[in-house]
């Protein structure tokens, strides 16, 4: 592609998939993803993100005609960096969310017959029938679905060849956030994944995209979903996973904010008047389509304030839900709760996090949550009245979130964060209550468990703020919860420097970048260039260039077949519109596609501990727990700040200097341009590459101090023997402790001595060493000479009258209960 003068094939370029195809103003490129990372891993399915992509000319020079604004073009696409947060995956659906890929993509494929037929992309492949007969005609088949386009970035890259190419070819990539951390539970690992899907509908930056536009999308509209599963079974089919989906977006709403002031806010505008709440409509709409009902608006701005300027959108946003509930049936009205989250926040009096505490419960028993499996027994031998008044819906297989929790401030970012953090740490006590790993649904702040989630939650804000608005969050989980420390108000001020740097003088570049990578907007000659246009207001609001064909109702502003399977989302009922998204796809028995082993563990490949991502992921032992001998292990129990595995570690923000001298020092690699910052989750690992075999972003960092903190160090680090071991293993033993041991050893000698009963069972090595032989007759042990306990008939009956009555089946009274019974009536009431 594109080398003159070249005779021959040689290798231009090896890459791990084709982002899509662009064209300006010459001919095509192509882009590559040449390097990538491993981020997390979902059931087997790896999820990776891009950390570096090549573009390259398609057409042979020798025919290439030069335009003048090509490279001015090219530069603007380039802008948007692939390797800043775009996340892609060879067999894992990214679009959708686990409840949509274990539910409708696991229907019987008797149900698709009769609705569909075999695709052109079937017989592409002409070996592939070829194939199934060699390996005796027998093939494996599988259901895959159309991704979902809002959440996809390069669906129009890919739309040249959408029907052109076999759908193996087509790499739908997201972009938001992906992390992955192991939750250890006595050793028994628990995957924790976060996954942020950033719409690609009137996506762009902080000033330039408020509100709304005319097909319902908003600004900043961010789908998060926490995933846990036991990764001690990592099949869909035999493993256990639970999820839970929340939503933040602007208010839908036509409002913008003029940034050509120079102020730090600038004053809020309403643009058109909407009395019959039309943007709100639709955007509710798709909403009910893809959630269901019941949903739930937390809305989190200003409303008392001297001069009015959060609180015209409160009131705005409240006219429009009354206005749009009065025609919804009541069981499946918009709930909205108002908090003024900045007020509490001020006050000595109010705890914020725990009145957010109070919402998130009240919210997750609305909505429920989404888990693989029926409910355990223990929850049945020792019911909680918070589960039992969980709602959702509940199927032969597990349970379904219903409707979905919709946050927001006017950034959507700080505010936001801290409450959607507070949401999913109730929904994480009831995910793990549903897997049967605690005992109750309540999780408590200072455990390893919760500042797992917290850092996790906090590498997603961060990442989301960059993409946004310019900078990493301002307030935090520990802002609100009043333990931040001092240094932490200076980190705060130039955050919003930073921040509003951004604003200011790189917002708009980034715009038209995003702009041209979406497909917004495309050059085409002799009409005016991206950067003549005085404003892209038309480009994202397409009812100002065309007369609508239609008119939406004002009063039934819903689409008629999502509220007929309302509480269920309409998109995961099984009807003949969602059956032709569906596509039947045939794979050979021995394809490595479809062989979780060979693709989790790479037999084929060489791979060291250091390369391991389940080995290099944050680890609630290694990196929160206590390092001293006689703590509990339990990731559920409340420690204090000092007990805590961060403090030997040290802070965040000196693990993250320390990691970045560490990798600077290996590499320099040249420093990224304010586009190309990302996240602290990201960035601090920013030269890793699977391929290359470097540590996980995530691995433990090496304490970097300076040399009078080193004595310290060390102490802190090597602890003494005694401390550790309970004893002083250099000192000799004493009289008492050799005098128990070797009664401890003459007891069992004479416990293991043979008998003439079990000669057959135990025999003596010639050197003197006894041979034991299991003979428990338990099948699931390895204890050696233990017999089962024998138990008499009268405690078998017990026993088993026990378990009917636990199954509502009583057993009849005999005489001797009978007396018993009427004794102490008597003594008692007589």
């Amino acid at each position: 592609m594109g080398q003159k003068g070249s005779s021959g094939l040689f290798r231009a370029v090896s890459a791990f998939g084709v982002v899509g195809f662009v064209r300006f103003l010459e001919g095509y490129y192509i882009v590559l993803i040449t390097k990538r990372r491993k981020m997390a891993d979902i059931g087997g399915h790896a999820i990776y993100k891009i950390e570096d992509t090549n573009m390259i000319y398609i057409p042979n020079d020798s025919v290439r005609i030069t335009h003048p604004d090509e490279a001015r073009y090219l530069r603007i696409f380039q802008n948007v960096d692939l390797s800043s947060n775009f996340y892609f995956s060879y067999s894992y659906d990214l679009s959708h969310s686990l409840q949509y890929n274990l539910t409708v993509l696991r229907m019987p494929l008797e149900m698709l017959k009769s609705e569909t037929t075999q695709p052109r992309q079937e017989s592409f492949d002409i070996f592939e029938d070829e194939g199934l007969i060699t390996q005796g005609g027998s093939g494996v088949f599988g259901i895959s679905s159309e991704p979902y386009m809002k959440y996809v970035w390069n669906g129009e890259l890919l739309d040249i060849i959408k029907n052109t190419v076999h759908r193996d070819w087509l790499l739908y990539i997201i972009h938001g956030f992906c992390g992955q951390s192991k939750l250890l539970i006595y050793g028994r690992p628990v995957y924790v994944t976060l996954i942020a899907r950033r719409s690609s509908k009137f996506a762009g930056t902080r000033f330039l995209k408020r509100g709304a536009n005319c097909e319902g999308d908003v600004a900043n509209e961010v789908e998060t979903e926490q995933i846990l599963c036991d990764a001690s079974v990592m099949s869909f089919t035999a493993g256990s996973y639970s999820s839970y989906v929340q939503v933040r977006g602007s208010v839908p709403l036509y409002w913008s904010q003029d940034i050509s002031t120079m102020m730090p806010k600038p004053p809020i505008t309403l643009d058109q008047a909407d009395p019959f709440a039309h943007v709100a409509a639709l955007h509710f709409d798709q909403m009910l389509q893809r959630f269901g009902s019941p949903i739930i608006i937390l809305n989190l701005v200003k409303e008392r304030e001297k001069r009015k300027h959060e609180r015209i959108l409160s009131e705005e946003l409240v006219a429009a839900v009354t206005y749009l509930n009065q025609f919804l049936p009541p069981e499946h009205t918009i709930i909205y709760i108002p908090w003024d989250m900045a007020k509490y926040t001020k006050s000595k009096l109010c705890n914020v996090l725990d009145r957010l505490n109070v919402i998130a419960e009240s919210v997750v028993k609305k909505t429920g949550f989404f888990v693989n499996r029926p409910d355990s027994y223990c929850s049945i031998l020792r019911p909680d009245e918070k589960w039992n008044e969980l709602g959702g819906c509940v199927i032969a297989t597990g349970r379904l979130q219903t409707g979905v929790l919709r946050t927001n401030c006017v950034d959507c970012l700080d505010r936001t964060n801290t409450a959607q953090f507070m949401v999913g740490k109730c929904a994480l006590a009831y995910q793990l209550y549903s897997l049967g790993l605690i005992d109750k649904p309540n999780l408590q702040f200072d455990t390893d468990a919760v500042r797992l989630f917290e850092e996790l939650y906090e590498d997603h804000g961060d990442t989301l703020s960059l993409q946004y608005g310019g900078s990493q969050l301002v307030h935090r989980v520990k802002t609100y919860r009043k333990i931040a420390p001092w240094t932490q108000h200076s980190k705060d001020i130039m955050q919003t420097l930073s921040r509003y740097y951004s604003n200011a003088f790189s917002d708009a570049d980034r715009q038209d970048s995003i702009n041209l990578f979406l497909g917004v907007f495309h050059p085409t000659e002799g009409k005016p260039h991206l950067w003549e246009l005085p404003t892209d207001f038309y480009l994202h609001h397409k009812n100002t260039m065309r007369l609508l064909p239609t008119r939406r109702s004002y009063t039934y502003w819903w689409t008629p077949e999502v509220i007929k399977h309302l509480p269920l989302p309409y998109d995961e009922v099984i009807c003949a519109a969602n059956l032709k998204k569906l596509i039947v796809k045939k794979f050979h028995k021995y394809e490595e596609e479809i062989d979780i082993h060979n693709e989790f563990f790479r037999p084929y490949e060489l791979s060291s501990f250091d390369d391991t991502f389940c080995l290099a992921m944050t680890s609630s032992a290694r990196d929160f727990m206590p390092k001293t001998v006689g703590i509990d292990p339990s990731p559920f129990t409340v420690r204090k700040p000092d007990e805590t595995g961060k403090s030997v570690l040290g802070n965040k923000s000196n693990r993250e200097e320390a990691v970045l001298q560490r990798k600077t020092a290996a590499s320099a690699p040249p420093p990224p341009s304010e586009e190309a910052v990302s996240s602290s989750s990201e960035d601090d690992s920013g030269t890793d590459r699977e391929e290359e075999g470097s540590v996980s972003q995530r691995s433990t960092p090496v304490k970097m101090t300076d040399t009078g903190d080193s004595a310290k160090v060390t102490e802190n680090v090597v602890q003494p023997m005694k401390e550790v071991y309970g004893i002083n293993l250099s000192d000799g033993l004493s009289e008492e402790d050799l005098s128990i041991y070797s009664r401890f050893v003459e007891l069992g000698q004479r416990r293991h001595k043979q008998d003439k009963s079990s000669q057959q069972l135990c025999s003596r090595c010639p050197d003197g060493v006894i041979k034991l032989t299991p003979i428990s007759a338990f099948s699931q042990d390895n204890i050696y000479e233990v017999q089962p306990p024998r138990v008499d008939r009268k405690s078998t009956e017990i026993f088993q009258a026990h378990i009917q009555a636990s199954q509502g089946i009583m057993q009849p009274l005999g005489k001797e209960d009978t007396s018993m019974y009427r004794e102490y009536i008597r003594n008692r009431y007589l």
